[in-house]
């Protein structure tokens, strides 16, 4: 796989599956941290703070909705890579629609965002990347990370009273974080990726055990930590919108659709009729990275025509105790 090499680009740098045919995610590697504290090296500031993402990515997603949630639009800015990946990595296509080109350093590629930070860098190329204008480095590049400092730090400048990790629920939150991470986050990468039948099956049992597990919480708990929208709803949010269209067919999850679920449909669908929500979903952009860019697992790079899936269809989820905050109620 491509990564970058003492800031040299390779493309055979590093292998994504260990010796059992099991799929392993690198970790990020920039994990500071923007704190509204004294002293701290980054702070919240509006305008400071630049996001690169793909509309295809989940764990991009991830920041895009909570961006959405907390009111942030004005405050962060956002940059937009081609969800086609070649060779040469994210790219900048501004030409084609929903992406743009890279408004801060003019790259071509994101990997020239990380040597801008770090010309000796070694790792992947990945998105999420949250850029600091004034100190001209990556700050973090790790989703969970910056949704917390999304939701956390910069709550004084958000302008939609939204609390994603509220006291009380904090550790059940993290709980809910990490239990729902391997299985089916990175559950659906295990599956798709694995290169022997017994880690496919593993992975995909240890999927569908676990979505067969959050739909039967579901049938009487409103959102994934109780009666509270929280961060743990946002990391699962962004799995289940992809599951129906990709992960279903091109990663070999086919047992069930999240559409066969009665609660994990409906909770999807009241997730993705939150205010502003629907317009981070970009459903031709996620289709075009996974079907065109792993041409290991869809050599013919041919895009699906469907499913046809609506997420307006009315949700039920009414019926249960607790909503969404006050700010996002319509």
């Amino acid at each position: 796989m491509n990564m970058l090499v003492d800031g040299e680009w390779r493309t055979d740098a590093y292998e994504s599956t260990n010796e059992e045919g099991e799929f392993e995610r690198q970790e990020t590697s920039f994990r500071d941290w923007v704190r509204d504290a004294p002293g701290a090296k980054f702070t919240p500031e509006e305008g400071r703070y630049h996001l690169y993402v793909s509309l295809a990515c989940p764990w991009a997603h991830r920041t895009l909705v909570t961006r959405a949630l907390k009111g942030l639009d004005h405050a962060i800015s956002v940059d937009v890579v081609d969800p086609y990946r070649q060779n040469d990595g994210w790219e900048f296509s501004p030409e084609k629609e929903d992406c743009t080109s890279d408004t801060i350093h003019g790259s071509d590629y994101l990997r020239e965002v990380y040597t801008a930070a770090d010309p000796e860098f070694t790792g992947r190329v990945t998105v999420p990347v949250l850029w600091d204008r004034k100190r001209e480095t990556i700050v973090n590049n790790e989703s969970e990370e910056i949704m917390r400092m999304f939701d956390l730090a910069f709550d004084d400048i958000a302008t939609n009273d939204v609390d994603l990790y509220p006291e009380g629920y904090r550790d059940d939150i993290d709980r809910i974080i990490d239990e729902i991470y391997e299985p089916i986050n990175n559950g659906v990468y295990r599956a798709g990726f694995a290169d022997t039948q017994e880690a496919y099956e593993r992975a995909v049992g240890e999927l569908f055990d676990a979505l067969d597990h959050w739909d039967e919480m579901l049938a009487d708990r409103r959102y994934l930590a109780g009666d509270r929208l929280t961060e743990a709803d946002i990391a699962m949010f962004t799995t289940l919108i992809r599951f129906d269209a990709v992960y279903h067919t091109h990663f070999k999850c086919n047992v069930r659709q999240i559409a066969d679920y009665d609660d994990l449909w409906s909770y999807l669908r009241e997730l993705y009729q939150l205010p502003g929500v629907a317009e981070t979903v970009n459903l031709e952009q996620i289709k075009t990275h996974y079907y065109r860019s792993h041409t290991d697992l869809n050599p013919k790079q041919i895009v699906p025509a469907g499913p046809d899936i609506d997420f307006t269809v009315d949700h039920d989820r009414d019926r249960l105790p607790g909503g969404p905050p006050a700010a996002l109620d319509r």
